[in-house]
This record gives structure tokens, sequence and C-alpha cells, in this order.
């Protein structure tokens, strides 16, 4: 499908259901895709890295400064979640970029082969995106490689809850080997260990905590069981004030508000659960 900047390209379209195929004509185009959104969910920012390219640290720097304004400061940032479902890896570098900006000090990831040349060790410096807040990684089958290696360096660091499904398990580093007549070979020479030095190769990064993502009930069944005492006939009714009225349909909306994001992603909601958790034992300032 490669081609031509403006020309167009003819994909033929078969759709289960459908009586017959049908033609689409698509023009060819440069695409730039961001590495990294951010956006703000309650109390709390959310960052997407869908892969680690040149511009990821970046995007998810300017994302985090966005949101924090969103939400006026950092002190009403309670904390954030990093989702890297289905985040296929990309450059070391920025694996190692978007790991050090969580953490101030210790190893992020290491590299052994055969060779001792090709073994190697990157370090975290001072410094933290997050201020000291807690982090929420979001892991699943398809996070390889470089999400891998995020995850496993929050994880052994204790800096992070990583939650979701087992990640892909790609831990191994590619050499690029010249050859005669003008061609080459990838070789793997490595393997890529995590800071308490698991191999990442075919293991992957298991979650702290396991959630496989799907759709919760809905229906007649759910509506039972979320009725409550004021639903009952003859139920004793409750004077509120005006400021405990505003408190109650606050929550009311919050709480509606999290009900809907269970039955769009379950992985998400249960993060921010866990953040609120974690906020709920915070010192305060």
């Amino acid at each position: 499908m490669r081609g031509p900047v403006g020309s167009d390209i003819v994909i033929t379209v078969v759709r289960e259901g459908g009586d017959e195929p049908f033609d689409v004509t698509i023009t060819r185009a440069n695409l730039k895709i961001r590495a990294a959104r951010a956006r703000a969910e309650g109390d709390f920012g959310v960052v997407r890295l869908t892969s680690f390219t040149e511009q990821t640290y970046d995007n998810m720097k300017a994302g985090m400064e966005r949101v924090t304004e969103e939400l006026g400061g950092a002190e009403n940032v309670k904390g954030w979640i990093i989702d890297l479902r289905n985040n296929p890896g990309g450059l070391l570098s920025q694996a190692v970029a978007v790991s050090d900006a969580f953490l101030d000090k210790g190893e992020i990831v290491s590299t052994r082969g055969r060779d001792p040349e090709d073994s190697d060790r990157y370090n975290a410096e001072p410094g933290d995106l997050a201020e000291g807040k807690p982090i929420v990684v979001i892991i699943n089958e398809g996070s390889a490689s470089a999400s891998e290696i995020v995850a496993g360096a929050l994880q052994d660091h204790r800096r992070a809850i990583v939650l979701g499904a087992k990640s892909f398990g790609k831990g191994s580093v590619q050499t690029i080997v010249p050859l005669s007549g003008k061609g080459a070979m990838r070789l793997t020479t490595a393997r890529y260990y995590t800071p308490s030095g698991r191999s990442i190769q075919s293991l992957g990064i298991e979650p702290d905590i396991l959630i496989e993502q799907r759709r919760l009930e809905t229906g007649e069944e759910e509506e039972r069981r979320t009725r409550s005492e004021a639903d009952l006939r003859g139920s004793l009714e409750q004077s509120l004030s005006d400021d405990e009225r505003r408190q109650f349909e606050e929550e009311r909306a919050r709480h509606e508000a999290t009900a809907e994001l269970r039955n769009e992603d379950l992985q998400l909601a249960y993060a921010i659960d866990v953040l609120t958790s974690l906020t709920l034992f915070q010192p305060q300032e």
C-alpha cells in the first residue's frame, strides 16, 4: 500500500454479513501520529503512550503540563495513569527517558549478552514529572518491548502499581550486522532485564493487579443491584441543606461517570479506583 504521496489506491472490502465486496479509494499521504496523548479524568491525569518514537517523551511532558494547568495546578492533580496498552514499543532511548521521568535514582534497565560489549546499564537521574504523586500503569497482551521496560522499571522501584494483563514478552536486543553486497543481517545479541534482574523475553511483565478487559453486565440485573434504601416505598425522607445537597449531587455525578466508564473501559476505571484508594492515604499538606 506504500506509494507516492497524493496518489490513489483502491482497496476491496469484504464485510461479514455484507452481500457483495465493495471498493474504497484512498489517497496516500504522510501521516504524523502523536506518540502520546494526555487528558484529565476527574482529578487524575491519563497519559496514553501509543509508541516510543523520537517525540514520545516531549509529547508526554507537554501533555502532562497541559493537564496540570487544566486542573488548576500540580496541587490539584491527585495522581497519574500511564496507559501502555497495545503499545508495541520502539526506541530504547525513549523508554529510558519515559521511565526516568518518574524516577529519581536507580537502574532503569540493563542489557546482557554473550559478549560483554553487548551489555549495558541505564540509570535514572533526579527529577519526577509527577512530583511524587501516585502512578498506575496499565498494560495488556499488546504491550511489548519498550513498554515492558517502562512498566518493569516503575514496578521494580515501587514507583507505580501495574494493572491489566500480562504483557507480550519481547525482551531481546537486535543488532544490525553489515554484510557484503550491500546487505545486512539483524542478529539478536542480548536481552533486556528489569532493575530486579527479571528477564522480559518470553516472560513479559506480570501486573500487580490482574484485570482482564471486559464489559460489565447491564440491564435489569445491574439495576436491582444498585437500588438503595431511598428507592424503597415508605422510606424515611432526609432533609438536606443546600451544601449537603450540592455535595450529594457532585458525588452522584462522579459515581455515574465512573459507572459509565466501567462499561467503556474496565481497566481504566479500575486504575482510577486504585489511584483514588491511594490518595485517601496520602498525607495532607
